[in-house]
This record gives structure tokens, C-alpha cells and sequence, in this order.
């Protein structure tokens, strides 16, 4: 067979062997073109492709930059809450029971002591008052309710005994308003520790 296809080949006339081999270098320098071609367009993808790859990363470090952020805020367990919770009214709740306890104290003190002036207030009066006096008497009671400059001492002690008794009785006024205060004071905190302590345990339960 081999035989048979270069006696064919021996047989052609030169112009058909030439035509021939100008029709297959013709054929190749196409297929060599078209490859060249595609060549060319893949680098031109390639370019394209980098500069796309890197105008894309090119913001990375600034990127970085701004998502690497601090944390400023921490989540605290319930459990934390409610620990922190019972502590903080076990705290607060002999606090406010011994401040409510000396406030009570010295308003009883202050009332004693305003009894007490009370009292000698009366006596001191009933004395001046009294018609089985002497005359020294009649007449410091006349020069008080005369109001003369040159009054006697026992009518300027009385005068101030007086002035320090209506002081007396404002600041009581002033310190029961503020043991009102703080008892109105101590049991908005208490009412509001117990609805802390609910809503923890609840949530506590839930959970």
C-alpha cells in the first residue's frame, strides 16, 4: 500500500506537487494567524483582567483598616444581672432601714426636747401670770406687755425661749418633711428593686 501511494505521488506533475504545498503553507499561515490572533486577544483579557483584579483589591488595606474596630460594649449574662441585682438590694436595704431608723431617733429627741421647752414655757407663763406674786413680778409682766425698750431679763429670756421654740417647731416641720422623703424615697427604691428582682427571675425562668 505504501508502495502504491508513492507511485502515486511520483506520478503527479510538478505544478500539482507546488500548488499543493503552496495550498498547505497557505493553510498553515491562516491556522498560524488565527492562533496569533487568539494569542493577542487572551493577553488583552489577561490585561483587563489584572487591572480589574487589582483596581478591586487595591482599597484592601484601607478596608482593614476600617472593619478592624474596638469593642466598647459587652454582653453580660442574666445570671450576672440577677447576682449583681440581689446584691445590690441586700446592700441598700439595711442602708436605708438605719438612716429611717436615726431620723426617727432624732425626731423623737426633737419632740422630747420641744416638750420640754413645752413645759417650761407654761411654767415660766403660769408664773409671770400668777396674781400671788410680788411686785417684782406685776411689774416685769407690765413692762413685757408694755413693750419697753429696757424689758426685764426675765422677759428677754422669755422672748427668746419663745423664738427658739417656734425654731424648734419649723425644724421639726423641715425634718419630718424629710423623713417623709425619704421614707417615700426608700419605698419607690424598694418597689423598684423588686420589680428588678421579678423581671430577672422571670426572664431567669424563661430561659
Amino acid at each position: 500500500m505504501n508502495n502504491t501511494t508513492h507511485l502515486t505521488s511520483l506520478s503527479l506533475p510538478p505544478s500539482s506537487q507546488t500548488a499543493n504545498h503552496t495550498q498547505s503553507q497557505s493553510q498553515s499561515l491562516s491556522t498560524l494567524a488565527s492562533s496569533v490572533s487568539s494569542l493577542r486577544s487572551s493577553l488583552t483579557l489577561l490585561d483587563s483582567s489584572i487591572s480589574i483584579l487589582d483596581s478591586g483589591i487595591s482599597d484592601f488595606p484601607r478596608l482593614k483598616t476600617v472593619l478592624s474596630s474596638t469593642r466598647h460594649f459587652e454582653l453580660t449574662p442574666q445570671t450576672t444581672l440577677q447576682s449583681a441585682q440581689q446584691s445590690l438590694a441586700a446592700e441598700l436595704s439595711p442602708a436605708i432601714t438605719t438612716l429611717l431608723q436615726r431620723c426617727e431617733s432624732h425626731v423623737a429627741k426633737l419632740e422630747r426636747r420641744e416638750g420640754s421647752l413645752i413645759a417650761r414655757a407654761e411654767l415660766l407663763e403660769g408664773r409671770l401670770t400668777d396674781p400671788g406674786e410680788g411686785l417684782r413680778k406685776k411689774r416685769s409682766l407690765e413692762r413685757i406687755l408694755a413693750g419697753k425698750a429696757s424689758g426685764s431679763t426675765a422677759g428677754k429670756g422669755m422672748e427668746e425661749k419663745v423664738l427658739r421654740l417656734k425654731a424648734l417647731r419649723q425644724k421639726k416641720e423641715r425634718l419630718g418633711y424629710a423623713v417623709e422623703r425619704l421614707g417615700l424615697q426608700s419605698q419607690q427604691r424598694q418597689r423598684q428593686l423588686r420589680m428588678s428582682v421579678a423581671a430577672g427571675a422571670q426572664l431567669g425562668g424563661g430561659e
